[in-house]
């Protein structure tokens, strides 16, 4: 068979997280090494309700084509939300509605990038978008994240010396360290990028998850016209629905974009958009995002009493003010994929950072998700993560 040298590249990030997914699959281990959403969360009889009312409301037009951009009251909704959390003013006409968040990247960066054009990512970055840019062949710049979010400077010196198109961001509560730019840093940014014509292509798939601190700026409220933004509502109503969006000011890029979806998907599922729809006109979206915002609140806090407890000396770790990860640094020496391993046996999955970077490896960082487990799972597997790290000291 002669397939496409485009999926016979080699995926590390897949690859990796195969082994290690295959793994986490064993009922019989404690897991945080992915990322799902707590069904605790899930508004399962209000989305019943909803679903019902379409049918009964809809009938056959809910079973129907319809148009690739999405359905018209859902992207109203979505305008009047960002006004309302951020801000920010956005006509329906300005939004696609995408097959989940992860489309929405696809979408973009197919418009956007040929082979060997530049864009620059996060320096941890999330694992599934740096497969979505691997299959479209850049040079891809890796700007390091401090602790206050990205390095300015770093980032300003890629822009003087090379021609990125796009730069990949997720500025709050960033997969997989959890850290969250500060308002100074996002500021920093839109000085260096405005009056360049590189895009931003923002992702915040967790910013809604906020359970302390004060939010900061969208990089859209800067630059309109050079950012768009990516959103989903997998983390705040339910991810199977796979329902996403993108916002983009752009009328070019804008029209490309819904030309490419409409090529992949026709159009994201319209039942499922219908009932996003009824259930957000029917049901109170803040208390939905309360509710998930305490149990991940709580999550955080045992998650981060249980490491302070129990891991030796050396061991750092972000405290994230929202979102569903934390971000483990081993002390000096010490490889997370060995950590990794080790704890597999003993019973518990903690996945190292090497698939998160776009170059490094054999790394001391790892990806901690504390959103799914209980909170027994989570002191017990603590535990065993601190002492296999003691014992490859």
């Amino acid at each position: 068979m002669r397939l496409s040298e485009r999926v016979e590249r080699r995926d590390f990030q897949g690859e990796f997280l195969d082994v290690i997914l295959k793994a986490a699959a064993d009922p019989s281990l404690i897991s945080f090494a992915g990322g799902l959403p707590n069904p605790d969360s899930f508004p399962t009889e209000a989305v019943r309700a909803a679903v019902n009312k379409v049918f009964d409301e809809k009938g056959f037009n809910c079973l129907q084509y319809n148009a690739a951009e999405g359905y018209g009251p859902l992207r109203q909704k979505i305008c009047d939300r960002y006004k309302a959390t951020m801000g920010l003013d956005y006509s329906p006409e300005e939004i696609i509605i995408t097959t989940g968040s992860q489309q929405a990247i696809d979408m973009f960066t197919a418009c956007m990038i040929d082979e060997g054009d530049e864009m620059a990512v996060e320096n941890p970055s999330y694992l599934a978008a740096l497969q979505v840019f691997h299959h479209y062949g850049p040079k891809i710049h890796a700007i390091d994240l401090l602790s206050d979010g990205i390095d300015t400077e770093q980032l300003a010196e890629v822009l003087k010396t090379s021609n990125p198109k796009f730069m990949y961001i997720i500025p709050n509560f960033q997969n997989p360290t959890g850290l969250t730019y500060s308002e100074e840093t996002r500021v920093k940014m839109a000085e260096i990028v405005k009056g360049s014509d590189m895009f931003i292509l923002e992702d915040n798939p967790y910013g809604e998850l906020r359970f302390q601190g004060q939010a900061g700026h969208s990089m859209a409220y800067f630059l309109p016209e050079q950012t768009c933004l990516v959103g989903t509502f997998s983390k705040i109503v339910a991810p199977g629905m796979r329902v996403g969006w993108i916002a983009c000011k752009n009328k070019e890029l804008l029209e490309k974009m819904a030309v490419y979806k409409s090529s992949m998907d026709l159009h994201t599922s319209i039942f499922d958009q219908m009932v996003i729809n009824q259930f957000l006109e029917d049901n109170d979206l803040e208390a939905q995002v309360e509710k998930a915002k305490e149990i991940y609140r709580g999550k955080a806090q045992i998650m981060m009493d249980s490491i302070a407890e129990y891991c030796p000396e050396g061991v750092e770790y972000t405290k994230p003010e929202g979102g569903m990860f934390l971000w483990i640094t081993l002390p000096e020496g010490m490889k997370a994929v060995d950590v990794q391993m080790e704890a597999i046996k003993k019973g518990v999955v903690v996945l190292a950072g090497d698939p998160f970077y776009e170059y490094d490896r054999d790394v001391r960082t790892m990806r901690v998700n504390y959103s799914r487990s209980t909170d027994e799972q989570m002191v017990t597997g603590m535990k065993i993560f601190g002492e296999t790290i003691k014992s490859l000291m």
